[in-house]
């Protein structure tokens, strides 16, 4: 609360706000808080051009989850810090050394000098100013006659065409390390650096009027250059000339004007700003537009409003003492800001008038900074928890997973995705079936490249680029494959080949196909569409494609009808369990690793799932999977252990999805003797696989558990979504399923752009108010042009019979 401050309870260093601070206090007891104000007391000049802002007592950071934020760079604050004693608030102004225990004053200057989690979380956004490098008025440049053109880089070496650096002493043009700056790269440019001690390098595609990315492999940090316009001069770069658009392209990066960034961002056009409930935008917090995109499209699902937003002070009022890591709170907290309405309104007519008078035309951005939310919803997650960009579909899941283990009242929102997927495996040498369930909260959609319509004019294209690359001209405009979506959804229905089926009639491996259809169509269908694949090189990448999706779906024709008259089933047969007499010796089936990983499974985990069942296949590898999904390590890298701990872990990762799982007597035994019950011993075991210090780990871990354990949780985790790594919790009755006609509406849709998961940006289209709205991180206006056709995930609501 910006006017009233943050409460900090001195015992439990736990921050408040001024309407729960009471709460907290009758709750706990605990009667010493020191109360922190801060006050705005001026806009820094000339702050948003670049230069520091000035700052009092500037360790101390206060979390006001608004995007006027008192942490940017534009303004100068007062910050005020008060020691309060409850129930009469008495109040010691700080600092106060005389009045004061010392061991008060020593606890109250340790938590203002105390380093905000925000600034621990994303240290890039607090970095000092660059430095001027100590080469850059010395730098010696080669008179070798090499003029770099406005298009068509690729490194010298490897011919790879992103993450390129230009050496400014003899103009090479080399890739980056993997990862230096979010994307690929095979580190040639520092080791042409080693070879020949030319210390500095520009990134290209980062050169505007204002400056460059500069970087010193001598002094190895990024640095200032302040002759960089004399020494992109040399290469003939006209630094004066690049201008940056809006979009964040540059006017001479030879970009079509049918690009991605372009069409899906809506440039070019001018936009009407949305404000209201609803309407509210989020702060990019470094790369977590993935997260924004999401959570815009689920807080404008019904279900999640009343659950959280409806609930609002039911949550509050029984949140636990800390409520920065309880999730029903900070879906909540969040939700509330989103659809309130107090985040997102009009700038008024005097601030209009000044800007008019000052020439400044700049859009008022209201909006949320989801930070708190941020760091604990990745919390414990390798991925979420960076600054790099993610998969919006892995995050959406593991949005789901923790809806799952937080149940808010007696509606779980997330039942509203969840469907039955119906999958018949046929045995193509014994023709017998089996039919097996499990659950999915998405579809996912293949692109069907042979179906594209405009196979002509793709060829011409591809033409015209390669001549133009080899003579140095400017690239054609862009020709996008147009795919129907009756061909995807044909994909997605026909048969599909297994590798490496083990068939159980025929006791060895055979050919096998497999079909998926639904076995319940969800309330809301979430469409997810595999644009990204994996190269040769197991670089993940992205098919630029343009499918007609449409407004209105009908999938009834997808309907599941179970076993057919005239069927045979498999036996319920186990395959057998191949321990190598050197496990290093066995090969691992790389084609099965690349259909795990095309699941959305982590690398590692897949290849560790074929590793240690034998490499018996894609199928048998997912029922690992499923099986060791909860440990700890499920992603780390496989270490190839001794002996007898390969012939342990594959056998027991093999059984524990076999036809009876029944954790050993014996732990369940000690689990129960420390005061568990029986169902919440077994159910432990079962997810760590009867790992005794996992289980007792993973019981603590999950202390709402042990009051609503009931006996049908021995039914648990029977099924699992092969894309979503989330474990079903299922009773006797099966799972919680909101079955009804497979006939949908479009109402939102996420666009991703960009060349793969790791880079890019996403964006999010709503239909609100029977008009399309677009969803850019703070920017939050009426949609002119929503671009249907280039989305990667889809919502559809299903219409009402």
């Amino acid at each position: 609360d910006s006017e009233g401050g943050l409460y900090v309870c001195m015992n439990t260093f736990l921050g408040f706000g001024r309407e729960h601070i009471e709460r907290h206090y009758r709750k706990t007891g605990q009667c010493v808080y020191l109360h922190l104000k801060r006050r705005v007391i001026e806009k820094v000049p000339g702050a948003s051009g670049g230069a520091l802002p000035k700052r009092r007592n500037a360790k101390l950071f206060l979390d006001l989850e608004t995007n006027s934020d008192l942490n940017s760079d534009d303004f100068e604050y007062e910050d005020e810090a008060k020691l309060v004693i409850f129930p009469d608030h008495y109040e010691i102004s700080l600092p106060n050394i005389e009045e004061l225990p010392a061991l008060v004053t020593i606890a109250c200057d340790a938590l203002l000098s105390a380093k905000s989690p925000y600034r621990k979380q994303d240290p890039d956004s607090w970095e000092e100013e660059l430095q001027a490098s100590k080469h850059a008025k010395t730098l010696v440049q080669l008179d070798n006659g090499v003029r770099i053109p406005p298009s068509g880089w690729k490194c010298s070496k490897c011919d790879l065409r992103e993450n390129l650096w230009l050496n400014l002493t003899d103009g090479s043009v080399l890739c980056g390390k993997w990862f230096f700056d979010g994307s690929g790269g095979n580190g040639h440019a520092i080791e042409h650096y080693k070879e020949m001690g030319y210390p500095l390098a520009v990134k290209l595609g980062t050169i505007t009027p204002d400056g460059a990315d500069v970087y010193s492999f001598d002094e190895e940090e990024p640095v200032l250059d302040p002759h960089i316009a004399k020494h992109l001069a040399h290469f003939g770069i006209d630094m004066l000339q690049m201008q940056v658009t809006e979009n964040g392209l540059r006017d001479n990066d030879i970009k079509p004007r049918v690009s991605e960034w372009e069409v899906i961002q809506e440039a070019g056009v001018k936009l009407k700003p949305m404000y209201g409930p609803g309407y509210t935008g989020m702060k990019n917090l470094g790369n977590s537009c993935y997260l924004s995109a999401v959570m815009q499209a689920i807080f404008s699902i019904p279900e999640f409003q009343r659950a959280y937003v409806g609930n609002l002070p039911r949550i509050f009022d029984y949140s636990p003492l800390d409520p920065t890591q309880d999730f029903n709170t900070q879906m909540a907290k969040l939700g509330h800001g989103l659809l309130s309405g107090q985040y997102s309104k009009p700038p008024m007519k005097s601030e209009l008038i000044e800007q008019v008078m000052k020439e400044e035309h700049k859009p008022q951005h209201s909006g949320i900074s989801p930070r708190m939310f941020k760091a604990f919803i990745s919390k414990g997650h390798s991925e979420f928890s960076s600054n790099r960009q993610q998969d919006a579909q892995e995050f959406f899941l593991h949005l789901i997973n923790l809806v799952e283990r937080n149940p808010v009242g007696s509606e779980n929102p997330s039942d509203v995705f969840r469907f039955l997927v119906e999958e018949r495996t046929q045995c193509c040498q014994s023709r017998k079936v089996r039919y097996t369930e499990r659950v999915d909260y998405i579809m996912q959609l293949p692109v069907a490249m042979e179906a594209a319509t405009n196979k002509d004019e793709l060829i011409a294209y591809e033409l015209k680029r390669r001549e133009a690359e080899a003579a140095r001209r400017l690239p054609p405009e862009l020709v996008r494959a147009k795919i129907p979506f009756s061909a995807c959804l044909q994909a997605f229905s026909e048969p599909s080949n297994v590798e490496d089926f083990w068939s159980s009639a025929l006791q060895a491996k055979s050919a096998g196909v497999k079909t998926s259809r639904f076995a319940s169509f969800p309330e809301y269908l979430v469409v997810q569409i595999k644009k990204f694949t994996f190269g040769l090189d197991w670089i993940p990448k992205k098919l630029d494609v343009s499918i007609d999706m449409p407004d209105f779906l009908d999938i009834n024709h997808l309907r599941a009808r179970g076993l057919q008259p005239g069927e045979e089933e498999l036996p319920d047969i186990a395959p057998p369990i191949i321990i190598p007499d050197d496990p290093k010796a066995l090969d691992i089936d790389e084609s099965s690793v690349m259909q795990l990983a095309e699941m959305g499974f982590p690398l590692e985990a897949c290849r560790k799932a074929v590793y240690y069942t034998g490499n018996l296949g894609a199928e048998v590898a997912f029922n690992w999977i499923i099986a060791h999904m909860e440990e700890p390590d499920f992603a780390e890298p496989l270490v190839i252990p001794a002996f007898g701990e390969v012939a342990s872990s594959g056998a027991a990762g093999f059984g524990a999805v076999g036809l009876d799982n029944q954790p050993p007597e014996e732990m369940v035994a000690i689990i129960i003797s420390m005061g568990f019950q029986r169902d919440l011993a077994i159910q432990a075991l079962k997810a760590t696989n009867n790992n005794l210090e996992r289980a007792l780990e993973w019981i603590f871990s999950h202390p709402e558990l042990e009051e609503e354990i009931e006996p049908a949780m021995d039914m648990m985790n029977m099924a699992n979504n092969a894309n979503a790594n989330i474990l079903a919790e299922t009773g006797s009755e099966g799972p919680r399923i909101k079955d009804g006609s497979g006939r949908y509406e479009l109402f939102g849709f996420i666009s991703h752009m960009g060349t793969s998961t790791m880079s890019g940006h996403y964006v999010c289209h709503l239909k609100k108010e029977g008009r399309w709205v677009i969803y850019n991180d703070l920017r939050v206006c009426a949609s002119e042009r929503p671009p249907k056709d280039l989305g990667y995930i889809y919502f559809y609501h299903r219409i009402p019979s």
